[in-house]
């Protein structure tokens, strides 16, 4: 058992905890600001990521018109625009080799001379 100088103490606020000897929070409060503190590092970098991806399916959309199945566009427009390349949801390579990367469900093919074709997935039946 614990003496009065070891007593167990809130993980998040410090107060002394009376009641069960497992216990390690004062409230429901403390316990919940201690994990969300816990979580707030990870979430932040989860968002930041999931917002350059967001970002770049609105670029890839943009350049693509809606009654268009592919466009050509360049690196330096794509970066004008904000582009960040090293975010993308998933590869796609064909059966030729070649390798299109996708933000969600618009993607793009480098081609030669820092020229991209931009594609739109299309809807499985």
């Amino acid at each position: 058992m614990l003496s009065k100088k070891e007593e167990k103490r809130c993980l998040a606020c410090d107060k002394p905890l009376k009641g069960r000897s497992d216990k390690k929070f004062c409230d429901d409060y403390c316990r919940s600001a201690y994990n969300n503190e816990l979580k707030s590092v990870i979430n932040n970098q989860m968002r930041n990521i999931n917002n350059a991806l967001g970002k770049n399916r609105r670029i890839l959309e943009e350049l693509l018109p809606e009654n268009e199945e592919t466009a050509k566009t360049t690196k330096e427009k794509l970066v004008q625009k904000g582009f960040l390349f090293k975010y993308v949801t998933h590869l796609y390579t064909t059966k030729s080799g070649k390798t299109y990367y996708y933000c969600y469900d618009y993607g793009y093919l480098p081609l030669d001379n820092d020229w991209y074709l931009i594609v739109r997935k299309k809807e499985e039946q």
